[in-house]
């Protein structure tokens, strides 16, 4: 299957996460590698998908996994090699799948050559590269910033007698992207990669690129208005409000000069926005007026909060104040936050219902490796642990190993198809096993089959990926909106319950569609009995500009 060249692809498009130490082990190490992903991509394909994200394989000394790069222009050996890459990137177009990587650009390692430069004196070529600064007159910190890993977010280095900021880890020292020469470093760096066939990146952290230049303190956050979806509520990060450690003016015209570089290839960014207190602002700050990145994602979907009709229509009517320019990615899993079936406590019917729905509204959409097997969150002994953030806040929070463990390929298989090595970076759970890839295909009510449908249900009817949405609104449980474009209008409502429902929908001409995906149809009456987490998707023809 041959790549579309439309250079606006993205938009609606449908991107899987691959976090490759979990994916596919080729070599029999117990990690995954580049070459798995190779072997796995027919997999991927059969969903329908637009695009994969492939989270770090660069150098790294893996204090974060990869988010600690030593390295940006490289794979690290345990991934494979420059030349298991491009051939990763040769298959995938093959399958008419597009690449994104994720590029790390907030901080490095502390073994990165450029850091271990910058702190071997103040007047070496790099020593503005990162951010340091001089301790109060008593030696403490220079302000009150906290990191999102625990404790403050400075660290004395003995060499400079200076502090370094870290957002992450210790071992995660910042960049001080204020620097001229560390902009020019990352353009050639993204130029690296597009240059090797990339179609784009995933910005891990894009608003924490640049921290105020005159470091003033944080304001504490109200009690009532702290919110745990970008850290756990037992960590005192949420005790501020992030007014000058992140989300600085500077950026905006960063991206515009990193937007640059992506059109000299035709290519595209998705950013992350870390920020519990004014996310959506952010990320219509940033994919608007068509000269920064092309979309973002918050943490709206990813929240521990369920994810009712009410909240989303919340989301929305703020989407239509503050990023009305811009345009919104959504991912309910990743590998940052407890797997969604679990966090939410999704039965298969509920499962099914909130991807027919994504797949209805209007955003590109990020499906993380396993949501299609409906995995629950892992159960890790602390034992077995290998994530810093979870060691260092357990039990309360158990860090992120839950939903990293390896993919299930084969039930009957050694760790379930993904290593033939006698032991695997992070157990695989007993009770993913009977969830594996080739019990679900020989199963016809597998969830896989679901998506592959849904998948398939927004490919045909282009309207949902690109036309407008208007009159969202909700009752109780019931989400309905409308989406117009493309020569069409669809009707679209979902019971987000485990109760039955009634709806009247719009008076019209509708075509009842969506059969495949169970959507219900309309009684003689007009009416409409949803049952329980059951869509009802009404289609008709008319004239783009008739909303």
């Amino acid at each position: 299957m041959a790549l579309t060249s439309d250079p606006d692809w993205w938009r609606g498009a449908v991107i899987y996460q691959i976090y490759p130490r979990s994916f596919q082990d080729s070599n029999g190490d117990g990690v995954g590698d580049l070459l798995g992903i190779v072997e796995r991509l027919p997999h991927v394909a059969s969903l329908g998908v637009d695009a994969i994200w492939i989270s770090p394989f660069f150098p790294s000394p893996m204090k974060d996994f990869g988010y600690d790069v030593s390295d940006y222009c490289d794979v690290d050996p345990i991934f494979g090699s420059l030349a298991d890459f491009d051939c990763l990137v040769e298959t995938a177009h093959g399958w008419g799948i597009r690449v994104m990587i994720d590029l790390v650009l907030s901080h490095s390692s502390d073994q990165h050559p450029w850091f271990v430069e910058s702190r071997s004196s103040r007047d070496n070529p790099k020593a503005d590269w990162y951010v340091w600064a001089d301790p109060k007159p008593d030696g403490t910190p220079p302000n009150n910033w906290l990191s999102i890993f625990g404790g403050p977010a400075w660290q004395w280095d003995a060499g400079r007698e200076q502090y370094y900021l870290h957002n992450f880890l210790a071992s995660q020292p910042d960049l001080n992207l204020h620097s001229a020469d560390v902009q020019q470093a990352i353009f050639d760096t993204a130029r690296f990669w597009l240059g090797r066939g990339v179609d784009g990146f995933r910005l891990d952290t894009i608003n924490f690129y640049f921290a105020d230049r005159d470091l003033r303190s944080n304001p504490p956050c109200p009690p009532e208005e702290r919110n745990d979806s970008i850290a756990p509520r037992v960590n005192p990060y949420n005790h501020q409000l992030h007014l000058y450690d992140k989300n600085q003016p500077e950026n905006l015209e960063f991206l515009r000069r990193f937007r640059a570089v992506l059109d000299d290839f035709g290519a595209v960014a998705l950013g992350e926005v870390g920020d519990a207190q004014k996310g959506l602002d952010i990320l219509g700050q940033y994919t608007s007026g068509g000269d920064k990145v092309q979309m973002c994602y918050g943490f709206e979907f990813l929240e521990n909060a369920p994810l009712t009709a009410a909240r989303i229509a919340e989301v929305y009517g703020k989407l239509d104040r503050v990023a009305a320019e811009g345009w919104v990615c959504w991912a309910y899993s990743n590998h940052d936050v407890v797997r969604h079936a679990s966090r939410w406590d999704l039965s298969g019917a509920a499962l099914r219902a909130y991807l027919t729905m994504l797949m209805c509204l209007r955003c590109t959409v990020c499906l993380y490796q396993g949501e299609e097997l409906g995995l629950p969150e892992a159960e890790v002994p602390f034992e077995a642990l290998q994530d810093p953030y979870g060691i260092a806040f357990w039990p309360e929070f158990k860090g992120r190993d839950g939903c990293r463990t390896p993919m299930v390929w084969d039930a009957s298989a050694l760790h379930a198809g993904f290593s033939r090595a006698a032991q695997t970076w992070l157990p695989i759970p007993g009770q993913h096993v009977h969830l594996a890839v080739d019990a679900q295909e020989r199963a016809p009510e597998g969830l896989i089959h679901h998506y592959r449908r849904a998948i398939a249900f927004r490919r045909a009817n282009r309207v949902l990926a690109t036309g407008a949405l208007k009159d969202m609104d909700h009752a109780e449980d019931v989400l309905s909106f409308r989406r117009v474009g493309q020569g069409a209008e669809m009707f679209c409502a979902f019971n987000l319950s485990d109760r039955p429902a009634l709806l009247t929908p719009p008076t019209g001409d509708w075509l009842a569609v969506g059969g495949e995906i169970n959507a219900a149809h309309p009684g003689a009456d007009g009416q409409v009995h949803l049952g329980p987490w059951q869509p009802c998707l009404l289609l008709r023809h008319k004239g783009d500009d008739d909303g």
